[in-house]
């Protein structure tokens, strides 16, 4: 008997489970939009160097805008760049080449006297161009030319708000509660990713972002423990699964949001301030009952259980399920709730060791894959609140096939097989001609649909195979590896223009290495959760053992039957000598 048996008794997934994780996953529409964002807000408009008194100059030429038009009349000023088709983003001419606006010049003759004529670098500040974005941080501080890497190091600083999340909350948590945690969360994000809006300099967004990124793993971390924790076991595939259909769906909500404003200010208001809304609500929220008593807090934890056994109509629950009985039903888990657990735990134990090491890889792998992937949409030549969408869309058949693994074939192998199948697709890329984008679009987006699903599973899976005395820990611990991952991810794009295939070498070697290593990962399909770090190694080491042993019978009864055979042949040889 345990608490799962306790879950059944005030009814399963009852009415109270549908409401708590509707409410929990609804916030999940905007995570997307928090870590993509910078797609958007540091999107890379059309530039040149700025020109002024481009059309007084002209005038004294005696040349009019009505004899040529804008574009033609800025090869006089700004120079073509290394490919002849487009204008340099980064110089300009020293003086303004009149006779390059003559139609017998040709763009060859032109790129042959490029080296002869003095050019210069943007003096004046750039002209951006406005038609895909109004305002963007790049345009707001020329993140242009020299300070172009400064717009990648924005969401790495972002990345790295996360990872100092995902470590300080996942302590915090599992010492303060998951409620309490998640209500600070959603509160922090609400206020510093709303005065982001309202950064004066470059630095003091990124510290802003920086602050904003550290609450999105609170709230991550924290919605993810209350979830699982509340709900019976048979119910965690399905309910794991279509929670993050939010977070896919908050993927095309992000696109028709910056469709819509275009403004970088506006769009970072719009996509945090909803998060005021869920701090009010999230008082709501019944804290962990496993959490409570393991944390020797059994009084409240058996309020909220009668409160769910209520709202569940299974009133008759509350008066047969007294503090005796909740007590009974976790007495293993309150004795081992007497131990201080640290992040140590994590790799104190046999099993929690291969676990942690196991989990670390995958998490970094699939987060690696998927931001290398998702946070360079302009790269694929296509309508960048287009290829947003579709890569939304793409997620949705994804999970649902991941859902169906999960069921029937548990996680490990869905783990593995998502990974490996992103890093075909990935692969199967390097060999498609440049100039087939559609073909490179639609590969990258499988492969991009394969590391999603495989995110679906990881956080379901981490859940399910960390014990409650020090799950998030365990959580924040591992999901530490996927916020280095979203951080390493811009930087390998560099490596491009040293190999264009490298970056997508790197990133498909990486989904190998952790698919294959996936399947050295416990199954837990249908097994309840474990409460204690015994809880564990009782399950998957014994299992072990028992294979082990298997094994070794099978082995001696395979040796005794040679050895019979052999004799019996010997035998069979006497018999024929005599």
């Amino acid at each position: 008997m345990g608490f799962a048996d306790l879950l059944n008794d005030v009814g399963g997934f009852g009415r109270f489970q549908w409401i708590h994780v509707t409410l929990l996953s609804i916030p999940g529409l905007l995570m997307a939009s928090q870590n993509l964002l910078n797609n958007f807000t540091a999107g890379m408009p059309g530039h040149h160097c700025t020109i002024p008194n481009r059309t007084s100059i002209a005038s004294s030429q005696n040349i009019s805008q009505s004899e040529v038009d804008d574009r033609e009349l800025l090869r006089a000023f700004i120079p073509m760049d290394a490919s002849g088709t487009k204008l340099s983003k980064c110089t300009r001419y020293v003086e303004a080449q009149w006779h390059l606006l003559e139609s017998n010049v040709s763009v060859i003759g032109h790129q042959a006297n490029f080296s002869k004529l003095e050019t210069e670098i943007c003096l004046d500040g750039w002209t951006y161009d406005k038609t895909e974005f109004l305002s963007t941080v790049v345009s707001e501080w020329d993140l242009v030319c020299t300070l172009r890497p400064m717009k990648q190091m924005s969401q790495t600083i972002y990345m790295g708000g996360v990872l100092a999340g995902a470590i300080i909350f996942g302590g915090l948590s599992d010492r303060f509660g998951r409620k309490a945690l998640l209500i600070w969360s959603y509160f922090q994000l609400a206020t510093l990713g709303t005065c982001t809006a309202f950064s004066p300099s470059f630095m003091t967004y990124c510290i802003f972002r920086f602050m904003t990124g550290m609450a999105v793993s609170g709230v991550i971390l924290n919605t993810v423990s209350l979830k699982v924790e509340w709900i019976p076991t048979k119910s965690r595939t399905l309910v794991g699964t279509l929670s993050s259909f939010f977070f896919t769906f908050g993927q095309m909500v992000l696109a028709g949001i910056a469709h819509s404003l275009r403004d970088w200010r506006k769009l970072q208001v719009a996509v945090c301030a909803p998060f005021f809304l869920f701090f009010l609500y999230s008082w709501w929220y019944s804290e962990s009952a496993r959490w409570l008593v393991l944390n020797r807090r059994s009084d409240k934890a058996l309020k909220h259980i009668h409160r769910v056994a209520r709202i569940n109509r299974k009133p008759e629950m509350v008066e047969k399920i007294t503090l005796e009985v909740l007590e009974c039903h976790m007495h293993k888990e309150v004795q081992s709730s007497k131990t201080t657990h640290t992040a140590y735990d994590l790799i104190r134990t046999r099993v929690m060791r291969r676990i942690s090491l196991c989990l670390m890889v995958v998490w970094f792998s699939t987060s690696f894959a998927y931001y290398g992937l998702a946070m360079d949409l302009q790269k694929f030549g296509v309508n960048i609140y287009l290829i947003q969408i579709i890569f939304g869309l793409v997620d949705f058949p994804a999970k649902l096939v991941a859902l169906g693994s999960l069921t029937f074939l548990g996680r490990r192998i869905t783990q593995g097989t998502c990974l490996l199948m992103s890093a075909l697709m990935i692969f199967t890329n390097i060999f498609v001609p440049t100039d087939m984008q559609s073909i490179r679009t639609t590969l990258a987006c499988l492969g991009k649909a394969f590391t999603s699903a495989s995110f679906t599973c990881i956080y379901l899976f981490t859940g399910e195979l960390y014990p409650t005395v020090i799950r998030q820990t365990g959580m924040g611990f591992t999901s530490t590896m996927a916020r280095v991952g979203s951080m390493a991810a811009p930087a390998v794009l560099i490596l491009e223009e040293m190999l264009p295939a490298l970056p997508s070498m790197i990133y498909g070697g990486a989904a190998v290495v952790a698919g294959i290593i996936a399947f050295f990962l416990p199954e837990t399909l249908n097994i309840p959760l474990p409460d204690t770090i015994e809880d564990v190694e009782e399950k998957w080491a014994s299992k072990k053992l028992d294979a082990e042993k298997q094994a070794k019978k099978e082995a001696v009864a395979l040796r005794e039957m040679k050895k019979g055979a052999v004799e019996g042949d010997g035998e069979i040889t006497g018999l024929n000598a005599l």
